[in-house]
């Protein structure tokens, strides 16, 4: 990390250091033209260069290393590259994942000049660009006059900390040796803390009322509590509650699944019919976080009534049918530290959450959906990152058990198939600059057919030596689209590969290939595979093909499937 040991500093290590001091160690990206004199400075800044093979994974790799470093950045160049990040910075914007997309621009003469440069339209107009990125970015700034540079980069770092969501900087290519200030960099930068409003005292008296008054009460946390920053308090709150709580699909993981009162993801209509009495009879929700999608709440099934909810969201909180506006996430920490727990009501819970035993299957039987997930689930180890693809393998994973310290990344909101393959690599390296010292890995569950969308991000892991498992759902095709439309239509099909040779394709080292690849028919196959020492304790790269039905699936799309085949036959 440059120190700022003289009045000036080059933009380029300013920019660094900036990210540095918010927890950024790695720079994913592609090196382009317009982009490559920046480069030159990642490495003698401190910062760990990883170039993907293209610049949306790029970005969907820098997503799941944002959500669990708190803060991401990937390079790109002008125009060519920063439209193919594009998609994976929507996602990210959607589903709240700070990621700094910086984007190495023409030199200054060429754009005042407007001249017909390569990665334009040859029609000397600079600012498409950065217009089509204001969709989905919450800030936008192009560093292009020395004298204002440190704030500009230090106020769109901070937007990116506010609200949880991705910025875009463009860098012009005569730029990242100019020098700049370097005084504001003895200052953080930090989210501003939120000023108390009028409403405060009447707000959290009215809350504390609700809370000791509850006789049948419940807590529900949502994705964007990971955002907001509030996971502390919210588990806090837990512990001295005890209150029955349960998760939504983005907010699986976020809390401490062992507990006897944390009873996992919320299915409704789909799950345990005793938790659904009780969270439909509730006389209190207290909602962290909401994300209320229709991807995250099962068509909607499973969102709280609002009569008998108080919601907390980054910038309000509502009680019933009130909203109060312009309050932080700092809210709840003022309600966790006033509370007086000792006049908090211990309900009587729904039933202890459900232990499914490993049913005891034919071994030569085929692997299905119903019974998969359930079986590799004694394989996580506390630290892990496990990650579920778009498909049914996301369906799968919400019913996971999750080790303590254990986190899962699920498909909610944006659903870009392939996503979740470069978010593993993202994820991974997250982790382990976080824990250098305690060996972590990533368990990865992705779809044949969400594979070759993104398969290229393989070299890199391997080149990065990664510790991840990868099990491949092989159900001949897009089993998920099977299930909402043409089942047996031959555009959800794609092409057949041969897994087995990935690795070795790929760049593993001699040997390292066919010794940690293995693929699983019957459940005899799977159970021999899974205690596996390279599957247990190995290292590196590991592959797991398991072969199951095309329309084998479960929980909602089975719903769907079952009203396709009922619309077919009538």
């Amino acid at each position: 990390m440059a120190t700022p040991d003289s009045s000036t500093i080059t933009l380029a290590d300013y920019l660094f250091t900036r990210l540095q001091q918010l927890g950024v160690k790695s720079l994913f990206g592609v090196p382009g033209d317009y982009n490559l004199k920046l480069l030159d400075y990642v490495d003698p800044s401190g910062l760990h260069w990883v170039g993907t093979c293209n610049e949306l994974n790029a970005a969907y790799a820098a997503d799941g290393y944002a959500r669990m470093a708190g803060m991401s950045a990937i390079i790109t160049t002008f125009g060519v590259g920063e439209l193919s990040a594009v998609n994976g910075i929507a996602g990210a914007y959607a589903e709240r994942a700070p990621v700094v997309h910086i984007v190495g621009t023409p030199p200054r003469p060429a754009q005042e000049s407007r001249s017909l440069v390569h990665h334009t339209f040859a029609d000397g107009e600079y600012r498409r660009f950065a217009a089509m990125h204001a969709h989905v970015t919450v800030a936008q700034t192009n560093l292009n006059d020395p004298r204002t540079v440190p704030e500009q980069i230090d106020t769109v770092l901070q937007q990116a900390l506010i609200h949880s969501r991705p910025v875009y900087i463009e860098v012009p290519d005569d730029m990242p040796g100019v020098l700049v200030s370097a005084a504001n960099l003895t200052s953080p930068i930090r989210r501003p803390p939120a000023p108390t409003t009028k409403h405060e005292s009447t707000v959290l008296s009215r809350i504390a009322d609700r809370i000791y008054h509850a006789k049948q009460p419940l807590i529900l946390v949502d994705g964007e509590s990971r955002a907001m920053g509030i996971l502390d308090e919210i588990n806090t709150l837990l512990r001295k509650t005890a209150w029955p709580t349960f998760t939504t699909v983005s907010g699986k993981g976020l809390v401490d699944e062992h507990q006897p009162y944390v009873y996992g993801n919320y299915a409704g209509p789909l799950g345990n019919p005793d938790h659904k009495t009780y969270f439909d009879q509730a006389d209190l929700i207290l909602e962290f976080g909401s994300h209320p999608t229709d991807t995250n709440t099962l068509g909607f099934q499973t969102l709280p009534n609002p009569a008998t909810s108080i919601t907390f969201t980054d910038k309000a909180v509502r009680i019933g049918d009130e909203t109060y506006r312009d309050f932080s996430p700092a809210i709840v920490t003022r309600l966790v530290q006033t509370l007086d727990f000792d006049r908090i009501s211990q309900p009587a819970n729904p039933p202890p959450k459900t232990v499914v035993p490993n049913e005891s299957l034919p071994p030569t039987g085929r692997i299905t959906q119903k019974h998969f997930y359930r079986r590799v689930n004694s394989l996580f180890q506390p630290g892990d990152v496990v990650l579920t693809e778009t498909g049914t393998a996301s369906y799968g994973g919400r019913d996971f058990t999750l080790p303590t310290g254990t986190r899962l990344f699920g498909a909610i909101t944006w659903l870009s198939i392939g996503y979740m393959l470069p978010a593993t690599l993202g994820a991974a390296l997250a982790q382990r600059e976080r824990n250098p010292d305690k060996p972590t890995r990533a368990v990865l569950f992705i779809g044949d057919g969400s594979l070759q969308m993104t398969v290229q991000e393989l070299s890199t892991i391997l080149v990065q030596k990664l510790d991840v498992v990868i099990f491949l759902i092989n159900n001949d095709g897009y089993t998920i689209e099977r299930a909402i439309h043409g089942r047996k239509q031959a555009y959800n099909d794609v092409a057949r590969w041969r897994h087995s040779l990935a690795a070795d394709f790929f760049g593993a080292a001699e040997g390292h290939g066919a010794k940690n690849s293995f693929q699983a028919n019957t459940w005899a196959e799977l159970d021999e595979v899974l205690q596996r020492e390279e599957i247990q304790n190995g290292k590196g790269l590991r592959w797991v093909e398991v072969f199951m039905e095309k329309e084998d699936v479960e929980g909602l799309l089975k719903v769907i499937m079952e009203k396709q085949i009922a619309a077919e036959t009538a």
